[in-house]
């Protein structure tokens, strides 16, 4: 079983990236922070997202990232899928806070119950491919439009998104170039993907 331990998110400032993660949402263990000056501009590619099971974790992690220093894209708020909304940390990176649930039934616990990596793609069909040749195993596939793999006992799942729906699903721009300023930590080695994706040990 393929298992993704840690995201490391490279930084110009890495101290303030690596306070804003602790404060804003308790990570310290899944998400690491080292210096990068690569060059990067606009959407970087990628988000991650954090799953919670109600609506008022959701609203206490997207007021702690606020408070933290990030940008709101969407505000938190119903859909027809469930609850959610969109911050972009101090560093660039994007994060969606999301829940299948619409309605509380308890108090907010803080606790965060999945982080899902979603990598951007050119190509989902070229990209599918190119990791289920790697191990993974896939756990839902909706054609072009998404591909999750399964990510039993891993810290991070990993799925696959076109490029212009992720952008268009957490409200930012799509144009971007340059580094993606991120390293995937997991048990598969060094390699870098067809869209530029890169994968370290995390040995």
């Amino acid at each position: 079983m393929t298992n993704i331990e840690h995201l490391t998110i490279e930084a110009a400032d890495p101290a303030a990236a690596q306070r804003f993660y602790a404060e804003a949402f308790g990570l310290d263990k899944q998400v690491r922070v080292r210096a990068s000056e690569a060059p990067t501009t606009g959407f970087r590619g990628f988000t991650v997202s954090l799953v919670a099971a109600q609506p008022s974790i959701v609203i206490g992690l997207q007021n702690s990232a606020i408070a933290a220093g990030a940008k709101e894209l969407k505000p938190a708020k119903k859909s027809l899928w469930g609850f959610g909304g969109v911050v972009q940390a101090p560093d660039g990176t994007v994060w969606q806070l999301v829940s299948s649930s619409k309605k509380d039934t308890g108090p907010d616990s803080r606790k965060i119950d999945e982080i899902v990596l979603l990598l951007g793609v050119s190509d989902m069909a070229a990209s599918k491919k190119f990791y289920v040749e790697r191990g993974l195993t896939v756990a839902k596939s909706f054609g072009g439009k998404y591909t999750e793999f399964d990510g039993t006992g891993s810290q991070v799942k990993l799925s696959l998104y076109p490029r212009k729906g992720l952008g268009k699903v957490t409200g930012v721009p799509t144009e971007g170039s340059g580094s993606h300023r991120l390293a995937i930590g997991s048990d598969l080695g060094d390699f870098t993907d067809p869209d530029g994706y890169g994968w370290e040990s995390a040995a």
